[in-house]
Order: C-alpha cells, then structure tokens, then sequence
C-alpha cells in the first residue's frame, strides 16, 4: 500500500486541545481598539479626545479605546466601542495599524488594532460627552496617555497620505464649493500653506471639477466660482487619481 508521507501527521503536530491550552494558559494577550476619529471644522483638521480614566494618566487626554470582547469581531468591535464613547452610529471606519508593543499598557500584554476616520464635524453630532469628550485641534495634540501619541501620529501621516492619493478630502465639503474651500481642507489636512496659483493649475489639470456657473453668496470676500466634484467622471476613469504632490 502507498502512503503519501504529506498526509500523515507530523510527530511534532499540536492537537487542537493542545493548542488551546497554550492559548488559555500561555497567550494570555488582551485585544483592544482604538478609534482615530478625524474631523473638519472651521477649516481646521481635528481630533476626537477623551480624558483617561486611568489612574496612572490622570489628567491626560487619549484616544477613544477599550476591550474586544471574546466572540466580538474586530469590526463590530470598533463600531460599538465608537458608537458607546460617541453616539455616533454612521461613521466608516477603516482598520489601519496594529500595535502590539509589550509594555504598551500598564495593565498587561494589550494589543491593539486601530481604526480611522475623517468626518465633517457639521454632519456628525457628538451625542456622549463623558470624560470631557471633544474635538482638538491636531496642532495642539501632545503627550497623549499610553503610546496613543504614537498611534495618533502614524495615523495622521497615513491620512494625509491618502488624502492625496485619493479623492477622499471632497466628502467634507459642501455639494458645491469654492476652490478658496478646496485649498483650505487640504492646507489643514497637510499642514502646509499653499502657493494659490499652483493649487487650482494642478486641480484643473486632473479635469475633475465641475463648473457651476454661480458665484458664493454672502461671504466676508470676494466671491468665488462654485463648483462640484464630478465623481462620475472619476468612477469611469481607468487610471483613477494620480495623486497630488504638494
């Protein structure tokens, strides 16, 4: 009788109860999330904060976090976790980074999957404030508890690499916007100030805005064009969005 070696169990193979043995009683590792909630206001880019909790951060803001629940998926996890810190109910997140440092957190061995997002602050209502819960200007975000610095960091470099390789910025703005509207979400999400002119040529030349015709109406300066983005010229496009270097 021919055997094929492949199919006969290795004599170092784990048994499936010996395998959650191990977990239980040697992988004793929590799962955490962390929610990177971005939002746009007033033409800032900011932040959502809470206050620790913790007794060794008194005093310290962090991110919006805790425990995945043992029969919980990660994403169902993040969006309860969001949706308990906030209220809000209707925001996408996006999984980003893991971070799973040994002594990330003074409890013991937590790692954590982070989720992103960026919204209009003007569209979304916080509905919990416990905690002193409230936006932060990304400017002034320093010193956060546990390593939520560093997560908080990496996930502003990440936003703002993406929002220059995807249309992505458009979703805070009205239906119809002025390139003075245009130039100061991007200048607040990249933190950089903007020569004018090059800002609407390499817009122009992307060929994805949509004139309007009409000009702004009661504004403090001289009114601007209004136009729209024009996302089903972009959906039929085979080359989508070549990005834009600032």
């Amino acid at each position: 009788m021919i055997t094929d070696e492949k199919l006969l169990p290795s004599k170092n193979a784990k048994s499936l109860h010996a395998i959650q043995s191990e977990v239980e009683n040697i992988n004793r590792i929590a799962l955490s999330v962390d929610c990177v909630i971005f939002g746009f206001d007033e033409n800032k880019l900011k932040v959502l904060l809470i206050r620790s909790d913790l007794k060794k951060y008194a005093g310290k803001w962090s991110l919006l976090g805790d425990l995945v629940f043992p029969k919980e998926d990660l994403d169902a996890a993040a969006y309860r976790i969001l949706k308990q810190r906030t209220g809000l109910s209707d925001v996408y997140l996006e999984q980003v980074h893991t971070f799973g440092a040994v002594n990330r957190h003074p409890a013991g061995r937590v790692v954590t999957v982070t989720y992103c997002s960026l919204i209009n602050v003007q569209h979304h209502k916080i509905n919990i404030l416990d905690n002193e819960l409230h936006w932060h200007d990304v400017k002034n975000v320093t010193d956060l508890a546990f390593d939520h610095q560093q997560i908080f960091d990496i996930c502003l470099t990440q936003l703002q690499k993406r929002v220059q390789e995807h249309p992505l910025g458009f979703n805070l703005l009205p239906k119809k916007f002025s390139l003075r509207e245009l130039q100061n979400l991007y200048e607040a999400i990249l933190n950089l100030k903007m020569d004018r002119r090059n800002f609407r040529k390499k817009f122009f030349s992307m060929d994805l805005l949509t004139d309007l015709n009409e000009m702004e109406q009661d504004v403090p300066h001289r009114p601007g064009k209004l136009y729209k983005f024009n996302y089903e010229k972009y959906s039929k496009r085979e080359k989508k969005w070549t990005g834009i270097d600032f």
